[in-house]
């Protein structure tokens, strides 16, 4: 059984709650191989993985060996280990941690991330770039030797098991701030959570700043999949959340978008359809593989009171070239599921 087919039977949820007393033994297992080098950790609702590649490749540009790791992968799990801004080796990494990981009944995303600290340790790395998963706190990212928290944002999501407020949630995320780190925000609403910790106001470049000490002159152009992916008259982003869709229409080039979407039945739909009407006059709905996700004609009735335009079309691959049909550019958005899906379609490699 290959990593990957190892990883698909693996539930990503833990059975007895999130907490960090797998991930610690698996790591202990392993030698502490996250204590080899200081880390860079970023939190928030939304945009995590273009900052942490962001700031990879600002500390690339100063000469540093980096190691980063993102989730979710959209096309390949192998889009979840870089090292020196290249896919580290996938199956050799997860080979290293596999024993152990069985030995503690390790979760999908313990393993993985494992896999990541140990393949930098092994690699030496000057410093790790590290996406949380969920929260901060009980994530399994919380045991890094973290210089610099950054903050992306925060939005209510994962609201079950983070929090029913954007302050809760916030603390929960700046949890994994140590007595040391400095903590980037992105402005000073929750500053008041990392009391004694150096704060500073900025994004991605001011955490690389703030790890080296010194500016940064380079300008660095990070492209990832299903990130404002850009593609011949179309473009593609992951935003599964009001926040993110919200993140999502401020950043996008101006046009009358076509929207192709699948949304999951937990968030807040209409919402999220407000906010893509800004940008599109023509909708089309679709589903993805994800047993959560919202029928087609479902989601598309939803729309109806959003977008001038409404057709359903429940095969993700048939949705999008129909939205073509009606009119470029294309926007494929509303969640990271419909946009692997469409890369399996597409001959992508888990």
């Amino acid at each position: 059984m290959t990593a990957v087919e190892w990883l698909d039977a693996l539930s990503p949820w833990p059975r007895d709650g999130f907490g960090l007393e797998r991930m610690r033994a698996l790591l202990a297992g392993l030698g502490n191989p996250q204590d080899a080098y200081p880390a860079i950790h970023v939190v928030g609702t939304n945009g995590k993985s273009t900052a942490t590649v962001t700031i990879e490749q600002l500390l690339l540009s100063e000469g540093l060996a980096v190691g980063s790791t993102i989730s979710p992968h959209i096309a390949s799990w192998a889009e979840r280990i870089r090292i020196n801004g290249q896919h580290a080796d996938f199956e050799a990494a997860i080979a290293r941690v596999r024993e152990q990981a069985e030995r503690v009944r390790a979760t999908q995303f313990e393993i993985v991330t494992a896999a990541a600290l140990a393949a930098f340790a092994d690699a030496g790395i000057d410093v790790a770039v590290v996406e949380a998963g969920l929260g901060g706190r009980l994530d399994a990212t919380n045991v890094l030797r973290t210089r610099v928290v950054l903050l992306t944002n925060v939005g209510l999501d994962h609201t079950d098991v983070l929090g029913e407020s954007r302050e809760a949630i916030a603390r929960e995320k700046l949890a994994v701030a140590r007595e040391d780190s400095v903590v980037v925000l992105p402005d000073r609403e929750f500053a008041h959570l990392v009391p004694e910790r150096e704060v500073v106001v900025g994004g991605a470049r001011e955490a690389a700043e703030a790890f080296l000490g010194r500016r940064i002159d380079a300008e660095p152009s990070v492209s990832l999949p299903g990130r404002l992916e850009l593609r011949e008259g179309e473009i593609r982003d992951g935003a599964h959340n009001p926040d993110g869709a919200r993140f999502l229409v401020e950043r996008l080039p101006p046009g009358d978008y076509t929207v192709v979407a699948s949304v999951l039945r937990d968030k807040d739909v209409d919402a999220m359809l407000a906010t893509l009407a800004r940008v599109g006059s023509r909708f089309v709905a679709t589903r993805s593989s994800s047993p959560r996700a919202l029928p087609a004609e479902e989601l598309a009735e939803r729309a109806r009171a959003r977008f001038p335009l409404v057709e359903a079309v429940p095969e993700p691959s048939a949705a999008v070239r129909r939205a073509h049909e009606l009119g470029e550019p294309v926007l494929v958005t509303g969640s990271l599921y419909l946009l692997g899906d469409l890369a399996q379609a597409e001959g992508g490699s888990r």
